[in-house]
């Protein structure tokens, strides 16, 4: 057992994969706070990170009830970010293995795993990295969240500045989306849709019609964005 654990220390994917744990853990840290300040009970954040691990999906639904939407939007909003799991699966196919570990991975399978998989340069090493940065982040979100929900209890998240990662981590995920052309288009028409809606659509609806500008596109151009 004691070699097993030196073997997987010395390997040099364990280091990428623990930088992204611990990042996913200060977001989950923001997560927590933030879902105890939108009126949900501490446990929530903790709860709903280990039986759904999906952070942008659990985000969404929290900031989504934190801005006074309805439950079933939020849940509905969740659900179709969710989607994204069903090309990710596809993609991370080859390095699931067999077996028991199969099953294992199945559960890991997440943005970052993913990513992390699919930039080794063959199928084992990718396997590797799938494994060490799915399981960091399933201990590491749901860990984050209960530390936040615990700080975000006894103290405001805005005295934090944590109200402050939600929006953040969007333009984080945008900025690189915005370097490309076909990706510029898709976001601003996505964006003018979501103010536009903002005057006279049910808080927290506005966010879910920009996901409109998929079809919308599609009838303008004839072909998918």
């Amino acid at each position: 057992m004691r070699t097993t654990w030196r073997t997987i220390a010395a390997d040099p994917l364990v280091r990428p994969a623990a930088m992204l744990s611990a990042a996913v853990a200060c977001i989950g840290l923001a997560y927590g706070a933030q879902t105890v300040a939108a009126g949900l009970p501490w446990w929530f954040a903790p709860a709903l990170g280990l039986t759904v691990l999906a952070a942008s999906s659990e985000m969404l639904f929290v900031g989504l009830i934190a801005a006074g939407g309805a439950p079933v939007v939020a849940f509905a909003a969740g659900a179709l970010v969710n989607a994204r799991h069903l090309p990710y699966g596809l993609a991370a196919a080859p390095y699931l293995g067999t077996g028991a570990g199969r099953v294992a991975r199945m559960h890991l399978i997440n943005d970052e795993s993913v990513a992390l998989a699919l930039a080794q340069p063959d199928v084992e090493s990718g396997r590797r990295g799938l494994t060490y940065a799915g399981g960091g982040i399933a201990l590491a979100w749901p860990l984050g969240a209960a530390a936040g929900a615990a700080i975000g209890s006894v103290i405001s998240p805005e005295a934090l500045g944590l109200d402050a990662v939600f929006p953040a981590v969007i333009l984080a995920l945008l900025i690189p989306a915005l370097r490309e052309s076909s990706s510029r288009t898709p976001l601003l028409v996505a964006a003018l849709l979501a103010l536009g809606a903002v005057p006279w659509a049910p808080t927290g609806l506005a966010p879910v019609l920009a996901l409109l500008a998929l079809p919308v596109l599609r009838l303008a151009t004839g072909s998918w964005p």
